[in-house]
């Protein structure tokens, strides 16, 4: 069987057998996951290749100490250690930011409605997701990494809240005030048009 072809558990006994090519077969798996990830919550490129690198070396690390041990979910092992360097990161930068409150809510990004195959429409819908990229990256941290859990790296929210520490509540309400700040944002920039 080909290196490309194994699951990640045999990949993973193949390293710690000594195979070292095989942390390259998974890195190469799950890179554009953790990488989208790490970049959308940081919103810097060159920190979030930092930061993926990073993640990398101590999962490389963690492997040969023998420290993970297989529950099946090994890109959750990673995307959980990404998620605590930029934990860090932001705790050094002391650059977390509050959650805000209101009542309305509305789900913006769980339409699917995408991807005919006119030039038209591939044009239009890059332009849609660079605008929702831009709505996520002025969210506050916290609702940010909901959004981008959920909606980037299609997570549940039972795997959210234990990625995050959080109640299944919490990550459902900082759902619910990502969604309505985007909303209001949308609104606002509607306005600024309309003025214009």
């Amino acid at each position: 069987m080909r290196a490309d072809q194994k699951s990640d558990f045999d990949l993973v006994n193949d390293f710690v057998n000594g195979q070292n090519s095989a942390i390259e077969v998974l890195i190469n798996r799950h890179k554009n996951r953790v990488y989208t990830y790490v970049v959308l919550l940081v919103k810097n490129d060159a920190l979030a290749e930092d930061i993926f690198q990073d993640t990398f070396i101590k999962v490389v690390d963690s492997l040969r100490k023998k420290k993970y041990k297989d529950e099946g979910r090994f890109v959750s092992w990673v995307l959980r250690i990404a998620h605590n360097l930029v934990i860090d990161h932001f705790r050094r930068e002391k650059n977390m930011r509050t959650v805000s409150n209101d009542s309305e809510d509305t789900d913006l990004l769980n339409s699917k409605k995408f991807a005919e195959d006119t030039i038209e429409e591939e044009m239009a819908l890059k332009q849609v997701h660079g605008n929702v990229r831009q709505l996520v990256e002025q969210l506050p941290f916290e609702q940010r990494q909901v959004v981008v859990m959920r909606h980037f790296m299609d997570m549940s929210f039972k795997e959210i809240s234990q990625h995050t520490n959080v109640s299944i509540n919490t990550a459902l309400g900082r759902m619910r005030y990502a969604l309505i700040n985007m909303r209001k944002m949308m609104e606002n920039k509607e306005q600024a048009f309309s003025l214009s």
